[in-house]
């Protein structure tokens, strides 16, 4: 199995103009929402303890054993995240089928529409996923680690995948023109 390091400079290396990372910070949180809400129907009510279990629930414990299993503190991180996606997608659930598949879908087309203008309009690259499906696992973790990378968290991490994938840029004719 491929280290933390090596998962975020592989995914890394598709995302290196700033703009792409940006729109990335928007579609990927949306779609994360939307697979918690999509997959919070149908549930099982338990009621000792009260605990509703659904296929959000093995989506995002299965993914945060994953997240652990690279790193404990960012698993920890991705844990707390999957918690706050699978209360809001247990909240929608219990709404009317219109406002949770409304709510859902919606989060769902917006979130990837958001990821292909990313790539298409500033990247210039296919997204990470379709050379290693991987990415669409890590995707939510590189946002994670890019948002605390901007806060000076673990530059050491930082400057490793920045060694052999770049630093970010705006694009590549700009990146050029000051070689």
């Amino acid at each position: 199995m491929r280290t933390l390091t090596q998962q975020l400079t592989q995914y890394a290396a598709y995302h290196r103009d700033r703009r792409n990372i940006a729109t990335h910070f928007i579609g990927i949180p949306m779609i994360v929402v939307a697979l918690a809400v999509l997959l919070s129907r149908p549930a099982l009510a338990l009621s000792a303890p009260p605990l509703v279990l659904s296929p959000a629930w093995l989506l995002f414990v299965a993914a945060t054993v994953y997240y652990l299993v690279l790193d404990v503190p960012l698993g920890l991180m991705m844990a707390a995240v999957s918690a706050l996606c699978i209360a809001f997608g247990q909240w929608t659930a219990a709404q009317s089928t219109f406002v949770w598949l409304g709510m859902g879908v919606g989060l769902f087309v917006i979130g990837w529409a958001f990821q292909f203008v990313g790539h298409v309009a500033y990247e210039h690259r296919k997204p990470a996923f379709v050379d290693d499906v991987i990415g669409l696992l890590i995707g939510p973790l590189f946002v994670l680690a890019e948002a605390l990378f901007g806060i000076g968290w673990r530059p050491a991490l930082r400057e490793a995948i920045e060694r052999e994938v770049g630093a970010t840029r705006i694009n590549a004719e700009r990146a050029a023109a000051h070689r």
